[in-house]
């Protein structure tokens, strides 16, 4: 009996990446080169939910023919059972060992390092992204070889798709009996965007083999801010001279993120805070100063309906769509947005007088939200809908008096009051108080939730007072990062008798 098994090969690919022409070529090479061959898919729920699974089999036609009856070939991998893998993304490598895809005896993976996030990595209330470097060790450990680089960036420095570069990569990779030369007369009998893809490939191939430093670190040193503006100038020396050199990074980043929010005297205030910030009792190692920067930027930087529009009609929002949908001469793009403001946030933008007095009023309360009950769609790529979002953008110039900055102001106060308080007793403590902003967060919705728990850790926070060890801040954080609803943060209050 011939113990001779077909060639194993699983794609794992999201959509728009080119998964299935890449399981075409797979299939064309092997029978312009003598093997019977066989592919399957199944889609994934969702572009990011769930990736296409490709599979293809390959079994020598001679030896068919030798053995006189057609080979048996498999419609699905199974674990244990697979040759190659590859995967067009790395949390997708993550996905194929998980499935048991990927084995130390027998499996070659190969995997582009870039990172699409998940929406459940991207919705978490904290920092919910899949650390790349535990992706990156596990697959090492379960593959028998693991051949990886950033295959996106190389498609599109050849002004391809990912899956050239993969079919390149599996040609350098030499785990299939046929020669570079078979696989480049794969792509040309194709006829569609050969040569782009003739360089995406040839740029995969050397990279798998070695003669490209894929895994080398690029280290760009930080250029010093020389700008023209007196105003930004000012800001820019007043960091320098004010502030300790390990801060800078962070402050100049504030500075500018805040100028572009705003304008230059609302930086002038960030500066004005984290001066008060600067002169508080530390640990010696600028943490509280550098986490408060950060921080701190982030939260005068809220996202109101103002910043949303005017992030939505930027120039680089409009390039950024064109180049991911790989837009062609001639062809027409359309961009449609959702927006459904509620009522809550359309008080919030009003002088804050009267922003309270809607909020609490009967008739015209009900008349404003029997108008915004539904939501609109809006055409941003046209001349109506980028002009009226623009003309919410302009708004900003009125943000200072709105009932959202009042609000907001605020609670930054109350927050930095807080830190100071901290930094009085335990500057380690403090440290942990700053980094609880991360749970004030996006608007609507995901504010709301977000403030819930925020306000719920500080009366902890308050109840507890000096004896608030800081690790105990930092897990109860943590729990409320983890759940937005609030229920593991309600269990660690329980546990550590502060509900």
């Amino acid at each position: 009996m011939n113990s001779l098994q077909p060639i194993k090969i699983a794609i794992l690919a999201m959509g728009g990446e080119g998964g299935g022409v890449l399981a075409d070529w797979i299939v064309d090479l092997g029978e312009a080169n003598g093997y019977l061959a066989q592919t399957t898919s199944v889609p994934g729920v969702a572009q990011r939910t769930g990736a296409t699974i490709y599979y293809v089999e390959l079994y020598p036609q001679a030896q068919a023919e030798a053995d006189g009856a057609a080979p048996v070939l498999a419609l699905m991998p199974l674990p244990g059972d697979v040759d190659v893998v590859l995967a067009s993304e790395l949390m997708e490598g993550g996905r194929a060992i998980q499935r048991g895809l990927v084995t130390r005896e027998r499996t070659t993976l190969i995997a582009s390092t870039h990172r699409v996030y998940s929406i459940a990595e991207k919705s978490a209330m904290g920092d919910g992204r899949v650390d790349s470097g535990e992706l990156l060790a596990h697959a090492s450990q379960a593959a028998k070889r693991f051949i990886r680089f950033d295959m996106a960036e190389a498609a599109e420095a050849a002004g391809s798709v990912i899956s050239a570069v993969l079919f390149g990569a599996l040609a350098g990779a030499g785990v299939l009996p046929f020669g570079r030369a078979q696989f480049e007369a794969t792509i040309e009998r194709g006829g569609v965007g050969v040569k782009p893809s003739l360089r995406a490939f040839a740029d995969g191939f050397s990279r798998a083999q070695g003669e490209a430093e894929a895994g080398e670190a690029k280290v760009i040193e930080a250029a010093v801010p020389q700008p023209r503006h007196p105003a930004v100038r000012a800001l820019v020396e007043r960091v320098q001279q004010g502030f300790p050199v390990a801060a800078h990074h962070f402050l100049l980043e504030g500075v500018r993120r805040l100028i572009d929010y705003q304008d230059t005297d609302y930086a002038g205030l960030y500066l004005d805070r984290m001066a008060a910030v600067a002169a508080l009792p530390h640990d010696g190692d600028g943490r509280l100063l550098r986490e408060t920067a950060r921080h701190l930027a982030l939260w005068m930087s809220y996202e109101d309906t103002a910043r949303v529009a005017a992030l939505k009609t930027r120039a680089t929002r409009f390039d950024r769509v064109r180049a991911e949908t790989r837009l062609a001469d001639g062809q027409v793009l359309a961009i449609n947005e959702y927006m459904h403001p509620r009522l809550q946030e359309i008080c919030e933008t009003l002088p804050a007088g009267f922003g309270r007095w809607l909020m609490a009023s009967s008739l015209p309360r009900k008349w404003v939200e029997s108008l915004t009950r539904r939501g609109r769609v809006i055409q941003t790529s046209s001349l109506h809908g980028y002009l009226l979002l623009r003309t919410v953008a302009a708004c900003k110039r009125w943000r200072r008096s709105t009932l959202r900055y009042a609000d907001e102001n605020r609670r930054i106060e109350e927050w930095l009051r807080r830190i100071a308080d901290a930094a009085a007793r335990n500057p380690a403590l403090a440290v942990e108080v700053a980094q609880c902003q991360r749970l004030v967060k996006g608007y609507s919705d995901t504010h709301e939730r977000g403030l819930r728990n925020y306000d719920t850790l500080m009366a902890a926070l308050q109840r507890a007072g000096a004896a608030l060890a800081p690790a105990t801040l930092r897990e109860l954080r943590d729990a409320a990062l983890a759940d937005e609803h609030g229920h593991q943060l309600q269990a660690a209050l329980a546990r550590h008798a502060l509900a």
